[in-house]
């Protein structure tokens, strides 16, 4: 039987950064599940260079429980590591390599708990949704959602195992990602005033975005679960301008917010398009035509499971944890609730304090108790329908 640290070894070594194909570990996946006379569906992007992952193990004739995972990683460009980033190395306790943690630790446990589970007469399915592009915007992820429409019966229940210690979490923000053009008129840096400089138009709606921040901080909605307890906004790319002697006639900033589930992110939103029209009307007695164009970048909703509902004390079971979290980052959890109605939990090995960083690593201890959790569920599906 291979175990899910050789499972990791294999997995790492597919550099499936998120802006190369992920086709190759797909394949991967799709060989090892065949050998085990598991058959696979394959999503692609329209392109046909990516593919997401579906398969079943048991009975396909009752709602069963998805693990559901992303198989792109972040790049290691810049970053300074100890290892090669696409080799998994041995230190101690800890396995290191990009995407160790989040997240093939956790799909290397369901390949591994597979081979388990092929043996055992389930009477509840396990469902395996492995998605490409999640990183940049759960976007693979919306193709495979598309299909699981069309299917007669759809999952129960769903756990996305990002990395989060093995603790059960019920809730995260969701994502709004805009990029902002601001619109000015060029002119002769020796004659800026009869010009409107994109840069200034740029920095006096960040300055906006900045105060809406500072009202929703002192008087928003508030959740203690959360290490940042409201919705935050926060801006992380600006460019602008071609030469020190040009007044710039167009700058352009990317700007997210991530919105806790009681907020409307699309109501901030609409705040800060306000804020817009007002920065760009005090432009135009210079240039009628100052303005703002928003593109839509990336987007996903958050997600919020009852403590008390019936996936959150299932998976509970299968950790032996009492405890439940709320996590500030996403998830395709909450794509699962909104657009097919299935309750979802996150719950995976790793710490996401590592994650995207140099030296990646997750444990060999939370790799165990991952292959323990699976096997739980493995032995669960079992006995009941």
């Amino acid at each position: 039987m291979t175990s899910s640290i050789q499972y990791l070894e294999q997995l790492i070594a597919f550099p499936t950064v998120s802006r190369e194909s992920n086709l190759d570990l797909i394949s991967y996946i799709q060989d090892v599940l065949k050998k085990l006379g598991v058959i696979s569906t394959i999503v692609h992007n329209e392109e046909k260079t990516k593919a997401n992952l579906w398969a079943t193990i048991g009975p396909a004739d009752v709602a069963g429980v998805a693990l559901s995972a992303h198989t792109d990683v972040v790049p290691v460009i810049g970053q300074n590591w100890s290892s090669d980033p696409f080799i998994l190395t041995r230190k101690g306790e800890n396995l290191y390599g990009r995407g160790s943690a989040d997240m093939k630790g956790f799909i290397a446990c369901c390949l591994a708990m597979a081979e388990n589970a092929v043996k055992h007469p389930l009477k509840t399915p396990i469902h395996f949704a492995f998605s490409y592009d999640e990183e940049i915007g759960c976007i693979g992820v919306r193709r495979l959602l598309d299909m699981l429409k069309t299917l007669p019966i759809r999952p129960r229940f769903c756990i996305v195992g990002e990395p989060t210690m093995l603790q059960v979490v019920t809730a995260h923000k969701g994502k709004l990602g805009y990029r902002v053009t601001a619109h000015g008129l060029e002119a002769h840096s020796s004659l800026a005033p009869i010009g409107v400089n994109a840069i200034y138009m740029a920095c006096d709606l960040i300055a906006e975005i900045r105060r809406i921040q500072a009202d929703i901080a002192s008087h928003g909605a508030r959740d203690g679960d959360y290490e940042v307890a409201y919705t935050t906004l926060h801006v992380g790319k600006i460019s602008g301008g071609v030469a020190m002697n040009i007044v710039p006639n167009e700058t352009n900033f990317d700007f997210e917010i991530r919105y806790l589930p009681q907020d409307d992110g699309e109501a901030i939103a609409a705040r800060i398009r306000e804020a817009a029209e007002k920065v760009a009307f005090g432009f135009r007695s210079v240039f009628a035509d100052a303005r703002f164009t928003f593109a839509d970048l990336q987007s996903y909703p958050a997600m919020d499971t009852p403590v008390d509902s019936d996936v959150v004390n299932f998976v509970r079971a299968l950790t032996g944890g009492n405890s439940t979290g709320k996590i500030t980052f996403g998830t395709e959890g909450g794509l699962f609730q909104k657009e097919l109605g299935i309750p979802a939990v996150v719950c995976g090995p790793g710490n996401i304090a590592v994650a995207h960083k140099p030296d990646e690593y997750v444990s060999e201890v939370q790799m165990a108790l991952c292959d323990d959790m699976l096997a739980r569920l493995v032995d669960r599906l079992c006995s009941e329908a």
